[in-house]
């Protein structure tokens, strides 16, 4: 992606978000002034450890808090254009979780779950489960819908439509039922699709097609992507821009290249150096020391610093601003202070990600 953006492409802007949830043990601070910009055909990865706030973000852009969720402030204006082609915007923070879903949900914003099984009605056929959501957003009749249907069945690589159109979940394979959802998903031609975990249940070979799947659709469509995970793998091979989550936060984010090539953050480096190799003599993985932030207490300083080895006394203390480091790169941390002392990334970190690098990008 270019270093400059042009403001009007930019389709979803989030605002410093905060989000909380009421529990048995008290309040949770899941989400803490999330900042987050997405432009036309991009693709964004949001990347973390579980419990980091990846999910909990985007089911806020859809309306689909679980019930013991709020969003405390903050904005996600959405910019789209109406059935006349006019420019409009919305403030979904503003709108009921019902107005998200009847006028948004699966006609502007789609998402694809994680398990296909869990989000298939096993008593609907395919073509039904396709069908429904043109009949009731784009008002076409069931003929249209069918013959769409069969394109859409098409378009996601299905071979033998007819017979598909007719057969029930369970009759599919599992990387067949991943491309139904996708399917779904697109079905009422979405401006934005979240991705979330798409390829987590499935196996090795199925996860690349998927992956390239997507990707194909979304050049096609000139529709924009968030992907929701904890893969670095999948987000070296489909992101433009990436950004990193840890205890509700965005610690770093930047560009493919600014993330992998030149990350910042020792969060970013634990995640990268994480991943699994399978070229190696070592036995051990590599893993962050440490718990996560307990965000049912208030977060005094840098939520890492407890797990940092490069932390400085000021981490501990007062919370770091996001530090414009260069071209689209931001990153949350002290060490990006000028004054700060150097703090490069350790050298056998950095020939695991190049030796990584190498396979992934």
């Amino acid at each position: 992606m270019s270093e400059k953006k042009d403001t009007k492409d930019r389709v979803l802007s989030i605002r410093d978000l905060n989000i909380s949830f009421e529990t048995s043990s008290g309040i949770v601070n899941a989400i803490r002034g999330v900042r987050l910009d997405l432009f036309k055909g991009e693709t964004i990865a949001i990347v973390g450890e579980s419990g980091s706030g990846k999910s909990v973000t985007v089911k806020a852009i859809m309306g689909i808090l679980s019930g013991n969720g709020k969003i405390d402030s903050g904005s996600i204006i959405y910019n789209y254009h109406d059935n006349k082609g006019n420019e409009c915007s919305a403030d979904l923070v503003k709108m009921s979780n019902k107005d998200i879903r009847y006028n948004f949900c699966g006609k502007k914003i789609a998402m694809v779950f994680q398990d296909p099984m869990t989000s298939l009605d096993p008593t609907m056929t395919i073509g039904k489960q396709i069908m429904e959501p043109m009949i009731e957003h784009l008002k076409l009749s069931k003929q249209q819908a069918k013959e769409k249907t069969l394109q859409m069945l098409e378009l996601v690589g299905i071979d033998q439509i007819d017979k598909r159109f007719k057969q029930y979940p369970h009759q599919l394979s599992g990387g067949m039922r991943q491309r139904v959802v996708i399917a779904i998903a697109l079905s009422c031609d979405p401006e934005i699709l979240i991705c979330d975990e798409p390829t987590t249940a499935l196996d090795v070979t199925i996860q690349a097609k998927i992956l390239e799947l997507i990707k194909d659709i979304q050049v096609k469509k000139n529709i924009s992507v968030i992907y929701i995970t904890h893969d670095l793998g999948v987000v070296a091979k489909v992101a433009d821009y990436v950004a990193v989550m840890y205890a509700g936060v965005i610690v770093e984010k930047g560009n493919i290249n600014e993330i992998f090539y030149e990350p910042r953050h020792p969060y970013t480096w634990g995640l990268l150096s994480s991943m699994p190799q399978i070229d190696t003599d070592s036995t051990r993985l590599f893993a962050i020391a440490g718990s996560p932030a307990n965000l049912l207490e208030k977060v005094i300083g840098d939520a890492f610093a407890p797990r940092n080895p490069y932390a400085l006394k000021i981490d501990f203390k007062q919370e770091p601003p996001l530090f414009d480091v260069g071209g689209q790169h931001r990153v949350k941390s002290w060490l990006c202070h000028p004054n700060a002392p150097v703090c490069d990334m350790p050298i056998d970190l950095r020939r695991r990600i190049d030796k990584m690098l190498e396979k992934e990008v």
